[in-house]
């Protein structure tokens, strides 16, 4: 599968943003996805993960309460709808996907074997 991570942006503190994640294939929903971030000079953060069928959401405790992570498996793609945005946030964002039809979170990055370029948010004060 093939990831397209999109909708990055600048804004200030306090606003919303909503990044998308499209996949390729027809088998999409074979896969569980998450979100991971890095800012510079940092290592890669675990954000969210959503399971195979959208059923099942795990959230970093640094984004719990302002993010919300979601799917269209028709439409092949994943969401993540950022609210109350925090300079902290400011990163690279990446989807990745691995294949999981039993339901499961992953939140560690070496459980997931396909990922997206990533999309640059920036988040001034």
């Amino acid at each position: 599968v093939q990831l397209q991570a999109s909708g990055g942006g600048l804004l200030q503190a306090g606003g919303s943003l909503r990044l998308s994640c499209a996949a390729s294939g027809r088998t999409f929903s074979r896969y569980a996805v998450g979100w991971f971030r890095q800012a510079p000079g940092q290592e890669r953060e675990f954000v969210v993960g959503i399971s195979n069928r959208g059923d099942s959401t795990y959230y970093a405790d640094s984004v719990k309460g302002r993010f919300t992570c979601s799917r269209d498996n028709a439409k092949n793609t994943v969401y993540l709808r950022m609210n109350s945005l925090k300079p902290e946030d400011t990163a690279v964002y990446y989807c990745a996907a691995r294949q999981d039809r039993d339901g499961n979170v992953w939140s560690r990055s070496r459980s997931y074997d396909y990922w997206g370029q990533g999309t640059q948010v920036t988040v001034s004060s």
